[in-house]
Parts: structure tokens; C-alpha cells; sequence
């Protein structure tokens, strides 16, 4: 399953297909990889699929809306071809209609490769990753995981704010000066409380001994095994075959220029 790879490695797994995959402006090659991309997510993600379409539905609305408006703005470079409409001041032909397909599955590409990773990864098992394999500095992996634990503490504590105001009868005035008024309300007791927390993070930190030091043990060690390997080669053969295809049959486009 994808979700036993490591973090790293799925990190950088994910982020250089999102890269190379930016410099095709052609239909096929996007098409062929977001295929490789549902199949793995289907099969082995193991994502409950409901969840990962309330996700990617509202995602993919927006990215249809975006290849739209680069479909009726796109820059002449781009625009030759046949004019298949032509209404008003919409002008759209057969290059600029590639430009928004290839742009909206281009997307869709970047959406599924993000559900792919933010879904299958746990938080404190990427900052262990980035610390023991990609050497981030331990002050900064530990500060990020502290204030990732402490959302949902916040949103309790918003939430007690509110019952104890109703309690009270604090009144709940309308329109935009009535938040700003709620807004400053909620906002002192919540920072006082976030610095409380801190402190005593910081305190519980400094009695167990951690100083920050690159050079220290791990209760947790996440190593990089093969599978991990295989997944990276994986992603990237996908990528290759996809633009193999798309050059075989003649439809590979990278910045205007065919292939």
C-alpha cells in the first residue's frame, strides 16, 4: 500500500512528476498519467474512494473553470488552428481548445498526486522522514509537529469560547462589524492559551533533553527500504511511458512545440 512508503520518498515521488509533467501542453501525455494515477489510487492507496471524491469533485471544478478561462484568453503562440466557435468576443479554435483540455487534466494530475500524498501520509511520520532522511534541522520538524498537534486544541477551545459567551448572553450582532467585535473577543483568550501551551511544550522539551542537536537518537527510526524505491521508479517510468506514447503517435507538445 502506498501509505507504507516513505514519506520522503513519496514526497519527492510526487513532486517530480508534478514538475516535469508542467511542461506538456498536449492532451495525451497529462491523460495517460492521470489514468496511471486513478488506477493507483484505486488499487493500492487504499483511500476510501467516497472520501477521496469529496475532495477531488470541488478541486476539479475549479480546475475546469481555470482551463476555461485559458481556453478563451490563450496567447496567439498557442491559438492556431481552425475556429470551432466563434460568438461575440469568444473566439475559440483547435489549438486554444487543446490548451484548456491539456491544462485541465494537467490539473487534474496535480490534484490526484496531492490526494495521493496528503491522504496515505501520516503528519508525525513526514516529520520524522524529513528529519532522519532529508536532515531538516530537528528545532524546525518538532516546531511544525507542536503546532499541527495544537489545531484541533484550538478549535475545542473556539468552541468553548462560543458555549461560555451563549451562556453568558453575549450577544451575537449581524454584518461585518458584528464579526470583527466576535472576532476580537475570541482572539485574546485563545492567544493567551496558545502561549501557555507553548510554554509548557518548550518546558516538557527542555527536561527530557532535546537541544535541537542534528546528532541525537530516535525512538521512531524510518528507514528507506526497497519497496520505497520501487514506488519512486514506479511514478517516474509512468511519466516516461506517458510521454513515449504521446511522442509515438505524434501528439507530444511541450511549450508549443510538437514533437
Amino acid at each position: 500500500m502506498v501509505s507504507s512508503i516513505n514519506p520522503s520518498v513519496k514526497m519527492i515521488a510526487i513532486v517530480i512528476p508534478g514538475l516535469i509533467l508542467s511542461l506538456a501542453f498536449d492532451v495525451m501525455t497529462p491523460l495517460i498519467f492521470f489514468l496511471y494515477l486513478l488506477m493507483v489510487t484505486v488499487f493500492f492507496s487504499g483511500v476510501n474512494l467516497k472520501k477521496w471524491l469529496m475532495f477531488f469533485i470541488p478541486l476539479s471544478v475549479f480546475a475546469l473553470m481555470l482551463a476555461w478561462t485559458s481556453m478563451i484568453h490563450t496567447d496567439e503562440k498557442y491559438a492556431g488552428g481552425d475556429i470551432l466557435v466563434d460568438f461575440w468576443w469568444i473566439e475559440i479554435t483547435t489549438g486554444s481548445l487543446q490548451v484548456g483540455i491539456s491544462l485541465a487534466l494537467r490539473s487534474m494530475c496535480f490534484i490526484a498526486l496531492t490526494l495521493l500524498f496528503a491522504l496515505t501520509t501520516d503528519p508525525t511520520k513526514l516529520m520524522l522522514s524529513m528529519m532522519q532522511q532529508l536532515k531538516l534541522p530537528p528545532k524546525l520538524t518538532y516546531g511544525i509537529l507542536a503546532g499541527y498537534r495544537f489545531l484541533p486544541l484550538f478549535k475545542h477551545e473556539l468552541d468553548l469560547l462560543r458555549q461560555a459567551h451563549q451562556i453568558r448572553g453575549v450577544s451575537r450582532t449581524k454584518g461585518i462589524k458584528g464579526r470583527i467585535q466576535r472576532f476580537k473577543r475570541y482572539l485574546i483568550p485563545l492567544l493567551a492559551n496558545a502561549i501557555r501551551k507553548s510554554e509548557r511544550v518548550a518546558n516538557a522539551m527542555e527536561s527530557k533533553g532535546f537541544t535541537g542537536s542534528r546528532e541525537r537518537t530516535h525512538y521512531h527510526d524510518i528507514q528507506v527500504q526497497k519497496r520505497d524505491w520501487m514506488f519512486l521508479a514506479s511514478m517516474v517510468s509512468a511519466l516516461v511511458l506517458a510521454f513515449y506514447l504521446s511522442y509515438t503517435f505524434g501528439y507530444l507538445n511541450i511549450f508549443g512545440k510538437t514533437f
